[in-house]
């Protein structure tokens, strides 16, 4: 597995205005929703295979209203659909942007830490540079393992 590196930084004025077209694009989709778990897993999901029908049916509907309650709204249901056809490159750009933050962060932790343990490993190999050791004993505890006490050793009241 190739790792790649980064050398980069971003000036807090850059990272202010990333903030601002966030917050520009929460602007501008001001009906966006969110959420609870239980809300995502019980709702019904469109995806790739259902376009079709969903499209189908609205022409169904659009054709022949005379069948469909007076109660059910056609143009409500076309709003849907196009709301959700102009959402979906919005998504796929998103997530893609996403990921690329998402890895470079992964990333540039990874390195941060790799470069960490070096540290750590160079202070305790050299062992005569004054006053480190409780700096070296308190970077030390990060990997201490608690033990997991057995049921016999747990005391009983």
């Amino acid at each position: 597995m190739t790792t790649k590196s980064i050398s980069a930084n971003i000036s807090k004025a850059d990272r202010e205005m990333v903030m601002q077209a966030i917050a520009t694009i929460k602007e501008k989709l001001p009906f966006l929703v969110d959420l609870t778990t239980e809300e995502r897993r019980s709702m019904l999901k469109m995806g790739d295979k259902s376009r079709a029908f969903v499209s189908k049916a609205l022409e169904v509907a659009t054709q022949n209203p005379n069948f469909l309650p007076r109660s059910f709204d056609v143009e409500e249901m076309r709003r849907d659909i196009e709301l959700y056809e102009a959402l979906y490159p919005i998504l796929l750009s998103l997530t893609q942007l996403q990921e690329l933050v998402d890895d470079t962060w992964m990333t540039t932790g990874s390195e941060a830490y790799a470069a960490a343990l070096a540290v750590y490993s160079y202070a305790k190999a050299s062992g005569d540079v004054m006053g480190l050791d409780g700096v070296i004993d308190e970077m030390g505890r990060r990997f201490t393992r608690r033990s997991k006490k057995k049921p016999s050793e747990i005391p009983v009241s």
